[in-house]
């Protein structure tokens, strides 16, 4: 032994990186059935060849799972994160008309842990072969000292592309248009900094089953979005329904107009002892309050929609003052 350093010894281990990319293989090509890169997968960035669109336009998005992540990695619920971190992403393509065609991800931790990375991956995976979406590659940093040991830090990126005459444009909605709701699986991935809140200050009123019905996946909503189109649909415009509630998430989508809403009561047992210590008004800007996709079409089209799509109902319409209000119903 020479004795000098290795950065082994400072707490990087290269080999063992390397050695995952070998684990992650076969997860990698369940996400390779409907499309393929051009090119290995395992180069230092990925290629995809976009001949068969006419005039292709590429849409881009990038999210995390935000603190959610705590309580998901306390609970050692790694694919649930994996799940979480692609639908966050992905949903925001599909609003755009967009294909999801890539997916890349970062995961820092502070020690290479293959289990934990597996399963991550694995739960990414699970998403990403659903909805035909290669994941094209990704990093993984192994940063000691700069990550706690007890935390894994996510980001996730994807590119999808679109036909120029496909794309989705807001701009065409109009008073009277239909608002098209679809549920959510629970909060998804925000909100999380005000439930873990609620949690730490009552947590004697939660059980773990009611924490873990709160954990349920980001929902992918890509089986809404092939149902719309395959009902010969074009929307208005499509919204996932992410941090800010439905009110922020709906009105950057319109400009001068706005919408009076009606959502279902929210039948989930977990939320509605959140609602016990959430004010009453701050709810309706923080959850998704069972609503995590909207469509919005024009009038002709919403029996189209509600008879194709899985489980969409009619929760409003727009209307020429500037805003949006919410109601849910009673029980």
């Amino acid at each position: 032994m020479s004795g000098k350093l290795t950065y082994k010894e400072s707490g990087v281990d290269t080999r063992e990186a390397a050695a995952l990319v070998g684990d992650i293989g076969a997860h990698v090509r369940r996400t390779q059935q409907q499309r393929k890169l051009h090119g290995a997968f395992g180069l230092f960035a990925a290629a995809y060849d976009l001949s068969e669109y006419d005039q292709p336009v590429i849409v881009t998005g990038c999210d995390g799972v935000g603190t959610k992540v705590e309580l998901l990695l306390e609970r050692e619920l790694y694919a649930t994160a994996g799940k979480d971190l692609v639908a966050m992403s992905v949903n925001d393509i599909l609003t755009t008309g967009g294909d999801p065609l890539l997916f890349l991800d970062y995961i820092g931790i502070a020690k290479l842990d293959k289990p934990k990375i597996t399963e991550l991956i694995a739960g990414m995976c699970d998403y990403l072969e659903e909805c035909g979406c290669i994941l094209a590659g990704g990093e993984t940093a192994e940063m000691p000292g700069i990550v706690p040991q007890d935390v894994i830090e996510l980001s996730g990126f994807c590119i999808g592309c679109a036909e120029k005459s496909q794309l989705i444009d807001p701009s065409t909605i109009q008073e009277g248009d239909v608002l098209v709701g679809y549920g959510s699986d629970g909060p998804h991935a925000n909100g999380f900094s005000l439930i873990r809140r609620v949690l730490a200050e009552h947590g004697d009123v939660f059980s773990e089953d009611d924490i873990l019905a709160l954990l349920r996946p980001t929902r992918l909503y890509h089986d809404v979005v092939s149902d719309v189109s395959k009902a010969g649909v074009t929307p208005r415009a499509m919204a996932h329904i992410t941090g800010g509630g439905l009110p922020e998430n709906l009105e950057r989508l319109f400009q001068g107009l706005g919408a009076d809403l009606e959502i279902p009561y929210w039948d989930h047992p977990s939320a509605r002892k959140l609602f016990e210590y959430i004010d009453a008004e701050d709810k309706f800007h923080t959850l998704n309050m069972g609503i995590g996709w909207v469509v919005i079409v024009s009038p002709e089209d919403a029996a189209k929609i509600l008879e194709a799509g899985p489980g969409g109902q009619v929760i409003g319409h727009v209307v020429s003052r500037e805003g949006v209000r919410v109601k849910e119903a009673s029980a």
